[in-house]
């Protein structure tokens, strides 16, 4: 078989252990999921309504231009359709930038440590990886403008990163824009835009910077990470450039529909960034008891330091009915990354690390 040389080292992404799959291993009853940054809050009531009451046939594609949904999302973005591309996730956008612009002879610069599909795109199309080490878990804006030259296709800044939470201010990343050549996409990846606390007006970046595109999602804060929803802004000549790439009916029916939905109760919106705001703090408060480093988070999660080897750590949580995720395959490998839950959940997290603490150092 002639398979592209690049991808035989590569490992299909490993998403965190389900549910039912923990229940059966450790013969628990209850499951406590905090490794994926879900929404423990769920989704807009009203989703439930709208899919009940929908009228769609199923024997049809879907819309394949996502009409409804891309009036409703523009409209609440202050931004034109033309600008908007509507994704199946921002795991299809990812792929879709990368097909249409990486190719061997090109590269394309990214933090090390962010999110992987980046790199793991990049391989597929053969382009050259240059990756950038944090700086206290924050980009490295300076150095990452030192790696690009007239080969460099797309820049990738996840905004606040995964895994560690930082974020990026929009007067640096304006200040970086401006020094980005004009034929170098910069992808700002902010799926996690709605749990950020600090004022910024991204989108307004667009408006300056034709390079710029903007990634958002409705799997987070919008709870919908099920029906995979994910869209890209930008200036309409970019968008255009991009649509030939995207696949034809990539998102279904139903998940136009209730990402139409979300969109208009912001109350839910806003009741989960309190809340996540509020349990945030409540971590902050406990690793400073114990002296466990962390990052300061403007997402729904926390990486935190524990000091020990992450996998073992992540297996001891597995056995009270806690699933998190390790920090090892993350580039961290003495820490975890724990999805901020409801209160009780957190606190069944925090009492689970302190046992182990206490364990640890027990004579």
């Amino acid at each position: 078989m002639k398979w592209k040389k690049q991808i035989l080292p590569l490992r299909a992404y490993q998403p965190g252990k389900s549910i039912e799959s923990v229940k059966k291993q450790y013969h628990l009853e209850e499951i406590i999921k905090l490794a994926s940054n879900e929404n423990p809050y769920g989704y807009s009531p009203s989703v439930d309504q709208a899919l009940l009451n929908g009228d769609s046939s199923y024997t049809f594609y879907p819309d394949g231009s996502a009409a409804n949904l891309k009036t409703t999302l523009a409209s609440h973005l202050h931004v034109e359709e033309n600008q908007l591309l509507i994704t199946n996730g921002t795991d299809e956008l990812i792929q879709i930038i990368s097909r249409a612009m990486l190719e061997p002879g090109k590269n394309t610069v990214m933090a090390a440590c962010t999110f992987p599909q980046y790199k793991h795109a990049a391989i597929i199309e053969g382009a050259e990886v240059r990756e950038v080490e944090l700086v206290n878990g924050f980009h490295d804006l300076n150095t990452m403008l030192t790696k690009m030259d007239d080969q460099t296709a797309i820049v990738w800044l996840c905004n606040p990163n995964n895994p560690t939470g930082t974020y990026i201010p929009e007067e640096e990343i304006r200040r970086f824009l401006i020094q980005v050549p004009s034929d170098v996409l910069v992808v700002l990846d902010e799926a996690y835009q709605e749990y950020v606390t600090e004022s910024s007006n991204s989108l307004s970046l667009t408006q300056q910077f034709s390079n710029l595109i903007i990634m958002r999602t409705f799997s987070k804060i919008y709870g919908l990470a099920s029906f995979r929803i994910g869209y890209g802004i930008s200036t309409s000549t970019t968008i255009q450039c991009l649509e030939p790439v995207r696949l034809p009916f990539n998102t279904n029916v139903l998940g136009q529909l209730a990402a139409t939905t979300a969109l208009s109760d912001q109350d839910f919106v806003q009741s989960c960034r309190a809340h996540n705001t509020a349990e945030l703090q409540q971590y902050y408060g406990f690793c400073e008891e114990h002296s466990l480093p962390y990052f300061p988070s403007q997402g729904n999660f926390i990486l935190i330091n524990v000091k020990r080897d992450a996998d073992e750590v992540a297996e001891y949580l597995l056995t009270k009915g806690l699933i998190v995720r390790s920090g090892k395959s993350l580039g961290f490998p003495t820490s975890v990354r724990i999805t901020i839950g409801k209160k009780e959940q957190n606190e069944k997290v925090r009492n689970a690390l302190q046992e182990l603490i206490t364990e640890k150092v027990r004579p």
